[in-house]
């Protein structure tokens, strides 16, 4: 495969997690009336995918180190395909977040196989720029994935958006069919052997570098999971968007994204990635904190929440190519097996930062902020005091 068509396939794998998040967000609060849900119910829908999402990955790692990443990207984008469908069909908020939990576990075969190829193909510290140029892919897809969302939505039904979701994934099952080789050329035929597979597993949750870049990119996410779960509701309904405008601003997020990853590849090359990581921490520190001041202050506009969110976003297109190329690096045996305990990590905090929001809502934007405040002050502990010192050394 050449460099070209890796990054293609690395940015439309990685991007079907967006996709299927930022399609459907402009639809959520349509979803909610037309079953008459209540609000944690809607929210439901995005948790199940999430925590299925999560959870399936422990699976799907030991999978793809025992029998290779093509078997599995096929079966779980077929999967992913199918559940889209049900989705589309589906008559009720149950079967709803059932199709969705479903999707979820197929998505975290497709997404936890993207994240070992680049431990397949590259060192570790190639594989965080490879992954921030794939990253920007997953941000342009992001990008356009917000406005057609919401613009489906608007003209047609919540369920067009959905069958969007579902045609993504039929593209790129057959794009990995037509042109993905298998880049894992010695399978471990004790992958799935459960005495290995434990041993492996405590490896890995032990090893240093593991827990920082773990720590980093799953506090980065838990921000943005936060504002994935709760902005619909606050834009739309407490301040008033229509739903293509709300499309129009994941856009701007999804931009600020993909510049935070053209700055992460800058950062890379002047300085490492430990303090690349640590710039990035500081900068998350800073956005969310300035989001938690205008939240508390009464401050909630469009302009006071979503300009300390910018900062948040572009410090998060530094940690993910850094924290996830960082937590398998140095297992290049088991790349599937610690891709899989870090994006199951990630999903974890993903769906207790969903319980709590529900448990708290009270109508403002304050238990949002409060949200990514604190998962900003995570990152920035995380950035500063794990990873740092494990490679403070100038690029």
């Amino acid at each position: 495969m050449s460099p070209t068509l890796i990054i293609v396939l690395l940015s439309m794998l990685l991007g079907i997690q967006p996709v299927a998040t930022d399609l459907y967000l402009p639809a959520l609060p349509a979803i909610k009336a037309e079953f008459g849900a209540e609000l944690s119910q809607a929210q439901l829908t995005l948790s199940a995918l999430l925590l299925a999402f999560g959870t399936s990955q422990m699976v799907w790692g030991p999978l793809s180190d025992r029998f290779g990443r093509r078997p599995i990207l096929l079966w779980g984008l077929a999967t992913f395909t199918l559940a889209g469908l049900g989705c589309v069909l589906a008559s009720s908020m149950s079967a709803l977040i059932v199709w969705r939990a479903l999707q979820g576990a197929a998505m975290g075969a497709v997404v936890m196989c993207a994240r070992a190829i680049v431990r397949d193909l590259y060192t570790p510290e190639t594989g965080a720029g490879v992954m921030s140029k794939a990253f920007t892919g997953l941000g342009l897809l992001a990008c356009i994935s917000a406005p057609l969302g919401g613009l489906l939505t608007d003209l047609f039904s919540w369920h067009a958006a959905l069958a969007l979701v579902m045609g993504f994934g039929a593209i790129t099952l057959a794009l990995v069919f037509l042109t993905f080789k298998e880049t894992v050329h010695r399978k471990n035929p004790q992958a799935l052997q459960v005495k290995v597979l434990a041993k492996t597993w405590w490896h890995i949750v032990r090893h240093p570098t593991f827990v920082a870049f773990t720590a980093v990119s799953t506090a980065s996410y838990g921000g943005l999971f936060t504002f994935l779960a709760s902005s619909s509701f606050v834009f739309i309904g407490l301040i008033g968007l229509a739903r293509w405008q709300y499309g129009l601003l994941l856009f701007s997020m999804a931009f600020t994204y993909i510049l935070g990853t053209l700055l992460c590849r800058r950062l890379l090359v002047r300085f490492g990635v430990a303090y690349t990581v640590a710039i990035g921490g500081t900068l998350s520190l800073a956005g969310g904190s300035w989001l938690l001041l205008d939240a508390w202050l009464g401050w909630q506009t469009l302009l006071g929440l979503m300009g300390p969110f910018y900062l948040f976003v572009l410090a998060h297109g530094i940690h993910q190519p850094c924290g996830q190329s960082g937590a398998v690096g140095p297992f290049p045996k088991a790349a599937g097996a610690a891709s899989a305990l870090g994006g199951f990590l990630m999903m974890v905090a993903a769906f207790a930062t969903g319980l709590w929001l529900g448990a708290i809502k009270d109508g403002s934007a304050l238990p949002m902020a409060m949200s990514i405040a604190f998962w900003s002050a995570m990152t920035a502990l995380s950035a500063w005091f794990l990873v740092l010192p494990r490679g403070g050394t100038r690029g």
